[in-house]
């Protein structure tokens, strides 16, 4: 199965300085993936090459078997784009937005169903007739992202989402990506590690123009099922794999293993065992800090 989004060796040099260089990597339909990077990595730059709205130095992109350059309207039709600010005019009210999007994707006879479609999903079958100039920060992101899903696009690009929004509004739109991945390929940046590790597969992390690395992360929902113990008497390894609640173990170094766990509530079950099985349980937690230490190691010079 070819991969809806392929990008390669994509890089952006304004003068002598090179904003983004050497950046590749793919995304396949029911993949979310994060671009990480901590402010002024180059994310906004390489989401803007993607979509076709800023030019490439050099490099490839390729979306939904579409060059973005050869064939360039019919690869923007499999995109969907969010910039950082919503692309709205203030005269305007919610629902003009949704028919000029329409209009411009040339839905013809289907514009009205998706415009509903859309404004259901979304929150904004209430808001139809308000001045865009009017809307809060949230519901101007509402409507950026439904112009973005209009015409149902097979890759979905956002670039900082949850920016300015308050707590109640960032987890909404987080759950909405997560729910978008499951039917389409999203690529959203963010210098959150917090976030991409609740709804990403894969991170691929920009530091000063250039990728260095390209990291897993936990299937969303998988949150609290890899733990990382420590075991000052640890047992063989196939007596940990069969403990009750644990459904794959793993040594890391001596003492120290990761358990992945049936359900996240066997959490508490693990480790009475742990304890109560005399195996001198020293640390129990998540195996997500590894994440944030590696990010660190990369983007300031830390220790990993």
């Amino acid at each position: 199965m070819s991969a809806v989004l392929e990008v390669s060796q994509l890089a952006r040099r304004d003068g002598p300085r090179v904003r983004v260089s050497g950046v590749s990597f793919t995304i396949q339909r029911g993949e979310v993936v994060g671009l990480l990077g901590l402010n002024g990595a180059g994310k906004s730059t390489t989401l803007a090459m993607i979509a076709g709205v800023l030019g490439a130095s050099a490099g490839t992109v390729s979306i939904d078997g579409k060059d973005l350059v050869a064939r360039p309207l019919e690869a923007r039709a499999a995109l969907g784009y969010l910039p950082d600010e919503p692309p709205l005019y203030r005269e305007l009210t919610v629902d003009e937005h949704l028919d000029l999007a329409a209009c411009l994707h040339g839905l013809g006879r289907g514009a009205a169903e998706a415009r509903r479609r859309i404004a259901k999903r979304l929150g904004l079958a209430g808001v139809g007739r308000r001045l865009a100039g009017r809307l809060s920060r949230g519901y101007r992101q509402r409507v950026g992202l439904a112009l973005a899903l209009l015409h149902e696009p097979a890759l979905v690009v956002l670039d900082e989402p949850t920016s300015g929004l308050d707590p109640a509004q960032a987890a909404e739109l987080r759950g909405l990506v997560g729910e978008l991945g499951r039917e389409r390929a999203v690529l959203f940046s963010s210098h959150r590690l917090d976030e991409v590790q609740r709804i990403c597969h894969r991170v691929e992390i920009l530091h000063e123009g250039r990728q260095v690395a390209s990291l897993p992360v936990d299937p969303p929902g998988a949150a609290g099922t890899v733990l990382v113990a420590v075991l000052a008497h640890p047992p063989g390894l196939p007596v940990l794999e069969v403990l009750p609640g644990v459904a794959a173990a793993e040594s890391l170094a001596e003492g120290r293993f990761r358990l992945r766990l049936r359900d996240a509530a066997d959490r508490a079950l693990v480790a009475q065992q742990l304890v109560t099985l005399g195996y001198g349980l020293l640390e129990l937690g998540p195996e997500r800090p590894s994440l944030e230490r590696r990010f660190l190691a990369l983007t300031r010079g830390e220790a990993a």
